[in-house]
């Protein structure tokens, strides 16, 4: 009986060990299984000199409980063609999250309509900022070349019915800014939208610009025009954001990860001495002076700092900034200083799209290894974001994007390791780990048992 038994659990532990390898390998399988979507949004015509700033609403997005891997864009032709930067300048595009009443009748796409009414209720991102800065996903000008993939196990959650109040259905809009510099007297100008250049002295609000805005978003809104070269004629185009969804199903080894965007001219201040909490208030823009001609000439950067208290804690999984042309890079430092991510742009040097010249057409991004870069809940984080100022720019940005994932959340070491970029590779290592332990304690039994049978067998011989 003592031998039986022996044999039957061998026996069990090898069935056991074939059961769970190809369902091990079925689930590593599917947990790469990334589906990816394309859609286009609305078109919109452009001519030289013009600029769109575009609000669509309920855009055409993944459906489902799923995670984002990633979100490209990019605008092209009516051939789907894309289309340079020098012709057409996205000066950004940003794509948010909505819930909207069912009852409430609304066409797809149409103008800004804002999130006041109660049909409507904005899901924002974690912060800081706390009236601008709402979106999920959003670049400019950098966006073909900056990497927006959220590594393994890692997800941006979306489409959990939990979360949709009753009545409400999840829904995505998307902004679109853009300016035709197609025979610009002064290209840089455009693009900055200085406010000489599109000949306006009131904003989209009808509100008075005042003297010293030298330039920036109030300057360049929705059917604005930038001054063109006289005697300059184009024809007019049909455009459109093509845009690249990758995602996969919701599932218990997804690990999910909060967006978190800070603003370099956030007005924020630590009031220790009041107890009062200051609000954010993200300015999103500002300008850059030139310095003097002496200093100029061997060159000279300007540097804008903020300081801001995180609200939350955990691993970072993700970051990079956002610059206009002149940004020679931003940084994010912890309160003991260290750095937790260091972005710089990357300068086109040709025509094609994708590699134009004078244009930011890329952003270094930041992948630490998981568990390697954390944030303290309460720590004080500092921004630095630099510029240039060879020249005076306007309407500029210093924006950082984060992704961050609870440390409490976080997968275990055993379960995942990452590569140089962070990409996890989940349970590989541990599955055949677990294999490989199985089959030597197999093997191990296995002789033990032949040899202690081998010995028995022998005494019985020495008796007959």
């Amino acid at each position: 009986m003592r031998f039986n038994s022996k044999c039957q659990l061998l026996v069990l532990a090898g069935l056991l060990l074939i059961a769970i390898g190809p369902s091990l390998q079925t689930r590593l399988r599917n947990e790469n299984n990334v589906k990816t979507a394309t859609f286009l949004s609305p078109n919109f015509v452009l001519e030289p000199g013009s600029v769109i700033n575009k609000f669509y609403y309920n855009i055409d997005f993944p459906k489902g409980h799923i995670a984002i891997k990633s979100f490209d864009a990019e605008v092209v032709d009516e051939s789907r063609n894309p289309v340079p930067l020098h012709a057409i300048y996205l000066h950004h595009w940003l794509v948010a999250r909505y819930y909207q009443r069912k009852v409430f009748g609304v066409s797809k796409y149409n103008g800004h309509l804002g999130f006041n009414q109660s049909d409507f209720i904005m899901v924002r991102n974690s912060g800081i900022c706390e009236m601008d800065l709402p979106q999920y996903f959003g670049l400019g000008s950098e966006t073909r070349k900056t990497v927006t993939y959220v590594p393994d196990p890692y997800g941006i959650e979306v489409g959990n019915p939990v979360e949709v109040p009753p009545g409400y259905d999840e829904r995505w809009f998307l902004n679109v800014h853009a300016i035709d510099t197609r025979g610009s007297k002064d290209m840089l100008g455009c693009t900055e939208c200085r406010c000489d250049l599109y000949n306006v002295t009131k904003d989209e609000y009808n509100r008075d610009i005042e003297p010293n805005y030298i330039g920036g978003l109030r300057c360049c809104y929705d059917e604005t025009r930038c001054r063109t070269r006289e005697g300059f004629q184009g024809p007019k185009r049909s455009l459109y954001l093509k845009y690249t969804v990758k995602y996969v199903n919701w599932h218990a080894f997804i690990v999910p990860v909060k967006i978190y965007m800070l603003d370099v001219t956030d007005t924020w201040k630590k009031q220790e001495s009041t107890g009062l909490v200051s609000r954010h208030h993200c300015q999103i823009e500002y300008e850059v002076e030139s310095c003097s001609a002496a200093v100029a000439n061997n060159g000279c950067i300007h540097t804008k700092k903020t300081s801001v208290t995180f609200p939350n804690g955990g691993d970072v999984i993700y970051a990079v900034a956002h610059q206009h042309p002149g940004g020679v890079g931003s940084t994010l430092l912890g309160e003991d200083g260290r750095v937790i991510c260091s972005s710089h742009p990357i300068y086109g040097e040709g025509k094609q799209p994708g590699n134009e010249a004078g244009f930011i057409v890329g952003m270094s991004t930041c992948y630490p290894r998981p568990g390697s870069v954390k944030i303290s809940e309460g720590e004080t984080l500092t921004l630095l974001s630099n510029y240039s100022s060879d020249q005076r720019h306007t309407g500029v940005m210093g924006l950082f994007y984060i992704l961050l994932a609870e440390s409490s959340r976080k997968s275990s070491s055993i379960l995942h390791s990452g590569d140089d970029m962070g990409d996890i590779v989940i349970l590989h290592n541990a599955v055949w780990a677990i294999a490989g332990f199985g089959i030597a304690a197999l093997v191990a039994a296995t002789i033990t048992y032949q040899r202690q049978r081998e010995r028995e067998e022998v005494c019985e011989w020495l008796l007959l």
